[in-house]
């Protein structure tokens, strides 16, 4: 039986995660009641947290299982938002329709950490981009592109997760030009975010209010928040594998996210 190149490919991938020299990255924020979550102010209604219910535990409702119920809105922990989500994509995707090829490709990771820690509103401009495709290559088409700021630090801690203060949240994000930019003149599936939604946390003072939804999703792209563990990523040369739940209607689904590298 001669070897189609396809099996060819596979055989090698499969090779290379039994034998390490590729590694997996779990991007994925953990699920509990504890898990940092959005606060909209008045009058705008907020998502239920997380919750687990014990259904059953070795007992008379279950003597040799244990299993439970869980909640959630559809916007907590790592998830990934379908063009439904914003009004300029209403009549686009639910989060069942997004095609797997969209939700597989290659990342790279466009590290601002530190300015992140210099000021928590900083906004990604075009020219940062363009200056990072003039030293790192051009971005992938249909790949995704990850937006590292250090904010998975604050991954378990809702009030420095949301840096909030009577003025707003705090938190880093893509100016206005930038998210059309990103829509418009790249071929890129979609962004991850370190932070709890795809746009800076001051993002309504932007015109229009919310641009990186606004813009990506209007546009038929994707947006994946609280990633965590992008510093274990090379800038460039990383798979990115995302496994939202096909929501019939959904606006978003919680995820896992992995990234496939090569062994150091």
């Amino acid at each position: 039986m001669s070897t189609s190149p396809t099996t060819s490919t596979l055989a090698q991938l499969a090779a290379g995660l039994a034998d390490q020299a590729v590694q997996i990255v779990d991007l994925t924020n953990t699920l509990s009641a504890s898990t940092p979550t959005l606060r909209l102010p008045e009058p705008f209604s907020n998502l239920d947290d997380f919750s687990l219910e014990e259904v059953a535990r070795f007992d008379d409702a279950g003597p040799m299982w244990r299993h439970n119920n869980f909640s959630q809105g559809e916007h907590v922990g790592t998830h990934i938002d379908a063009p439904i989500h914003w009004i300029s994509g209403k009549d686009g995707k639910d989060v069942s329709e997004i095609e797997p090829a969209r939700l597989v490709g290659p990342a790279v990771v466009l590290d601002f950490s530190a300015e992140s820690a210099e000021n928590p509103d900083f906004l990604v401009e075009v020219e940062h981009i363009q200056t990072w495709i003039a030293e790192h290559g051009p971005l992938p088409e249909n790949g995704w592109l990850l937006f590292r700021t250090g904010w998975d630090q604050y991954a378990q801690d809702q009030e420095a997760f949301l840096n909030a203060d009577e003025h707003g949240s705090h938190t880093p994000g893509f100016s206005a030009e930038c998210s059309r930019w990103l829509a418009e003149e790249t071929m890129i599936s979609g962004i991850g975010v370190e932070t709890v939604g795809i746009d800076q946390g001051n993002a309504a003072e932007l015109d229009p209010p919310f641009p990186m939804h606004y813009h990506l999703l209007g546009h038929d792209k994707y947006g994946i928040t609280s990633l965590q563990n992008l510093a274990k990523l090379p800038t460039r040369g990383a798979v990115i594998v995302v496994s939202p739940l096909p929501i019939v209607g959904g606006t978003a689904s919680p995820c896992r996210v992995f990234a496939l590298v090569d062994a150091a």
